[in-house]
């Protein structure tokens, strides 16, 4: 049985993402139902077979001071805003730095910072080239940013595990707890991959939306017309804290247990064994039985194959119990590295406001997935949830949240 000392409780959140540039912006908007995915807005953008995308709804540049956002890749810019909120709202917790860590996931890391330097060299030869290149495109730029600004001297760390990634830094903060490494975690995701390169080579894999004339029909998880994916960016934060570090913080939720698995089977396709096994041993790891759960919030990136494989997972798991099922990526894409912990904040607002999103633009749910589907947000009467993520080469995490 858990003590008050191993338990982990979430109090506070921070994100900036196509919804909105806060969290709670964001959370308003998944509850209203808004779309997030239009029309890419770079030049660059003309000539590709992919020309939508979530872009983020508060450019950083507006948030962030002159250096900050000169000399960091947007991927860190994102990351250390919806840290900043996410301490603040949790009202900045008095913890040693040396008690203190960051975990921050990433799919791409600085990627875009690579590719656009490479181009300056190609161009303009090697004195062009920035002095800040190799911080700006580091994979733990993010993680490493975040605990230079909090004073994080627990440990500064970065899953790289795909779409898996913010979900298993929130797993990992967890551990890192109740292993007793840290009092405070601050977990999360960033992702800022709007690039030629990668929208090129999602086309090529065909795994994403073409749907360019409708942008905000594009992303359909779970619908019969479902066709891929859509990219986007954004970073999502959650304040991690041992239940008795604070007793009278404000809680959003409690993550009561967390597991990461790996397929080993294909390098993009996801298999439901391995899924199975991330959802059965968190639930494990909660010690709570599949029917204790009321909601799951889906990875759902809306690929014909991947929303069937997680259905087949769901129904493996939960039999006869059908939890409602929503998927918020309808509304804002496919943020990569940071969509687990974008779910995650959106499962412990559904907790705390008793309140669950609608799956946007189910027009006609697939016959073939057995879900309870939610098709109008309203009130959620219950007191446990998981969250999944999964990511290619085979990369699971699920998540258990309670009240």
């Amino acid at each position: 049985m858990r003590t008050a000392h191993d338990t982990v409780v979430i109090t506070g959140l921070g994100a900036t993402t196509p919804l909105g540039g806060t969290a709670p912006a964001t959370w308003q908007a998944m509850c209203e139902g808004r779309n997030g995915i239009r029309a890419l807005d770079r030049p660059w953008a003309a000539d590709l077979p992919i020309r939508i995308a979530g872009q983020l709804a508060v450019e950083p540049a507006t948030v962030l001071d002159r250096i900050e956002a000169r000399r960091l890749d947007r991927s860190e810019q994102l990351a250390l805003i919806a840290a900043r909120e996410a301490w603040a709202d949790a009202g900045r917790p008095a913890v040693e730095g040396e008690r203190l860590a960051v975990v921050i996931g990433t799919g791409t890391g600085g990627a875009v910072t690579m590719l656009d330097q490479d181009d300056v060299l190609e161009r303009s030869g090697v004195r062009k080239v920035s002095p800040h290149t190799v911080p700006m495109l580091m994979a733990n730029g993010p993680a490493a940013w975040v605990s230079i600004d909090l004073g994080a001297k627990a440990g500064a760390h970065t899953p790289v595990s795909a779409c898996a990634s913010g979900a298993e830094a929130v797993a990992l903060g967890l551990d890192l707890i109740r292993l007793g490494r840290a009092d405070v975690v601050v977990a999360g995701g960033t992702e800022a991959c709007l690039h030629p390169l990668p929208l090129a080579g999602f086309a090529q894999a065909r795994a994403h939306s073409l749907r360019n004339d409708d942008p905000a029909g594009a992303s359909r998880p779970f619908d019969t017309g479902r066709d891929g994916f859509v990219i986007a960016e954004g970073a999502a934060v959650l304040v991690l804290e041992r239940a008795d570090q604070r007793p009278d913080a404000r809680r959003y939720a409690t993550l009561a247990g967390a597991a990461v698995t790996s397929d080993a089977h294909h390098i993009t396709a996801g298999h439901p064994d391995g899924q199975t096994r991330a959802v059965r041993r968190a639930l494990a790891d909660a010690g709570l039985p599949p029917e204790a759960i009321g909601l799951v919030h889906a990875h759902a990136t809306s690929t014909p194959l991947g929303d069937l494989a997680e259905a087949e997972t769901l129904t493996r798991v939960f039999g006869a119990h059908r939890p409602a099922v929503t998927a918020t990526k309808s509304m804002t894409g496919h943020l990569f590295g940071a969509a687990g912990a974008l779910s995650a904040l959106a499962t412990a607002y559904a907790l705390h406001h008793q309140h669950a999103p609608a799956v946007r633009n189910l027009t006609t749910p697939d016959p073939g997935l057995p879900l309870d589907l939610v098709t109008t947000a309203g009130p959620l009467p219950h007191t446990a949830a998981l969250t999944n993520a999964f990511g290619f080469g085979g990369h699971n995490a699920g998540l258990v949240l309670t009240t």
